[in-house]
């Protein structure tokens, strides 16, 4: 091992994955949140293409992403520095408004600014140059995030008495419906850091252990196809949260933060497959349950958008328990 990782060290390593985690879905949640937001002011901006609203929306995915990218960067080092990457992410903070938005947005950046100049620092001490300049490009774009935010600081919100009034259908929607829902997205925001996690240890094995001539002339390893299976699978699951959440926004609920079940990595790539398979088969059966409520209560929207996240999780299932056989 070339940087011998201490525990210190590892543990401010995995401070930036808790911090990129956090902010990720916070991101994600807040840009599902604009849908219910934008129909508020569509009377106030109904001659223009886009709003502000919209605007900011697409900032907040496009950074949700690329915070997620930075989550999978640190913990690819943490793992090749002989460390064990975090599942834990700090407490995501949403807000009802634009301009709460933002001001968690900045709040969020000079956080993770101050903490990534002081493991700049910490690398540099350590002789660990691959890490400084992994996390002196993070810095580079979450100060982008930064002045971004900043730009949407004073920013008029909705006027006060702009609340949609309660329509007679949404009174359908119980608190145990919007439970299962939230179960929902827990268990996308657990299938997504899980996934995430699994990717870049699977990806130091697959760089490490090729035990079969066939995998070294191929240059891979039952390792990396599984790595490179969980990038593909965890892109649909970000976008399986985007869409619930935006669901439940519009129902006029609130997205739960915390994932469920805890997300499970495991050691080796057989491991990661029976996890992920039996994390498929969960949702898969508490999505069917969704569906037959949403059946029951009408809710047409919504049953349709779990038939499709269904149909998609029974391939990643079924993608699992190829390698299974």
């Amino acid at each position: 091992m070339s940087i011998k990782i201490t525990s210190d060290y590892e543990n401010l390593l995995n401070k930036a994955v808790s911090r990129e985690l956090q902010v990720s879905i916070q991101y994600m949640l807040q840009h599902a949140k604009m849908e219910k937001l934008i129909r508020k002011v569509i009377p106030e901006n109904i001659l223009l293409d886009k709003t502000t609203y919209e605007a900011l929306g697409k900032l907040l995915r496009e950074f949700a992403i690329q915070e997620m990218k930075h989550a999978a960067e640190i913990m690819e080092r943490i793992y090749y520095l002989g460390g064990k990457a975090t599942t834990k992410a700090d407490k995501p903070i949403i807000g009802n408004t634009l301009s709460e938005f933002a001001k968690l947005g900045v709040e969020a950046e000079e956080e993770a600014l101050a903490l990534y100049r002081e493991i700049i620092e910490a690398a540099g001490n350590n002789g660990d140059w691959e890490t400084r300049e992994l996390f002196e490009k993070i810095y580079a774009e979450e100060e982008a995030h930064l002045f971004k935010f900043q730009e949407y600081l004073d920013i008029e919100d909705e006027p006060e008495g702009s609340e949609l009034p309660e329509s007679e259908w949404r009174r359908i929607f119980t608190d145990d419906y919007f439970h299962m829902l939230n179960r929902a997205a827990a268990s996308e925001i657990s299938a997504i850091v899980q996934y995430t996690n699994q990717h870049e240890k699977a990806s130091l094995l697959a760089l490490r252990k090729k035990s079969t001539a066939l995998e070294v002339i191929a240059e891979a390893s039952k390792a990396k196809v599984v790595s490179d299976l969980l990038k593909e699978v965890f892109m649909q699951e970000m976008e399986h949260l985007e869409k619930i959440s935006e669901r439940i926004y519009l129902l006029e609920g609130e997205t739960t933060t915390v994932p469920d079940p805890i997300p499970k990595v495991g050691e080796t790539a057989d491991d990661f497959l029976k996890l992920d398979h039996a994390a498929e088969n969960d949702a898969i059966l508490l999505y069917r349950k969704i569906i037959e409520e949403a059946f029951k209560l009408g809710d047409t929207t919504t049953r349709h958008m779990f038939e499709e996240i269904v149909r998609q999780e029974e391939e990643h299932y079924w993608k699992f328990d190829d390698f299974l056989r």
